[in-house]
């Protein structure tokens, strides 16, 4: 059954999803408890130094990299690429997005690459690798 042989790859997808979750939340209540916070609009002025500006950024740019990543999953859950590798590469995924977020919420910093550009990286590299083992089980 599809569900026993890709459920850690399931639990990792739930990871996934509860982080953009978590991060929209925070981005909301943080952007929402400043003084006349307009719905939608984020203060051009603001930078890194602001956590109203990380916490929009950390949920823009999950959202920005999310869609690749859920359409690959999809994929290899509908190919049955191999479930051990589907699996590390959905988990890389989410805890490199996880460290991802905690970095740009904690870091204020305009260096780039800043150290939350490597797990941005290390995400990217789970997404090609999956796209790797997809085009593996195609053949």
């Amino acid at each position: 059954m599809l569900l026993d042989d890709y459920s850690l790859s399931m639990w990792g997808l739930f990871i996934i999803l509860a982080t953009v979750l978590v991060q929209s939340l925070v981005a909301a209540l943080v952007k929402a408890a400043q003084p006349g916070a307009v719905p939608g609009k984020i203060d051009e002025t603001l930078s890194h130094a602001s956590f109203v500006f990380r916490s929009s950024r950390t949920i823009a740019n999950s959202l920005e990299n999310l869609p690749v990543m859920l359409g690959t999953a999809v994929l290899a859950l509908l190919v049955q690429a191999d479930p051990f590798w589907v699996a590390v590469c959905i988990w890389t995924y989410a805890l490199a997005r996880l460290v991802h977020m905690v970095l740009y919420y904690v870091i204020a910093t305009e260096q780039n690459p800043s150290p939350r550009s490597h797990f941005y990286f290390i995400a990217l590299l789970a997404n090609i690798a999956l796209l790797v083992f997809i085009a593996l089980a195609l053949i």
